[in-house]
């Protein structure tokens, strides 16, 4: 048990001491654009899931007459 409270231990020095944070004003810029991004491929893939639907309805109208 000892070992293990020392690993916890020394891993939060090692996160308070020795890892390098990304400064908050940077951290909210990437955020924001990763949201953006994230909305507009969503926005595209649905686009495109509409369009093949769309496409695949139509083919299946046209085999079944």
């Amino acid at each position: 048990m000892s070992a293990f409270i020392t690993y916890i231990k020394d891993s939060f020095d090692e996160l308070k001491n020795n890892v390098s944070w990304t400064p908050r004003e940077e951290l909210q810029r990437l955020v924001v654009i990763v949201l953006v991004f994230s909305v507009l491929f969503s926005i595209a893939i649905w686009g495109a899931d509409t369009v093949l639907s769309e496409v695949v309805s139509f083919y299946f109208k046209l085999i079944n007459g």
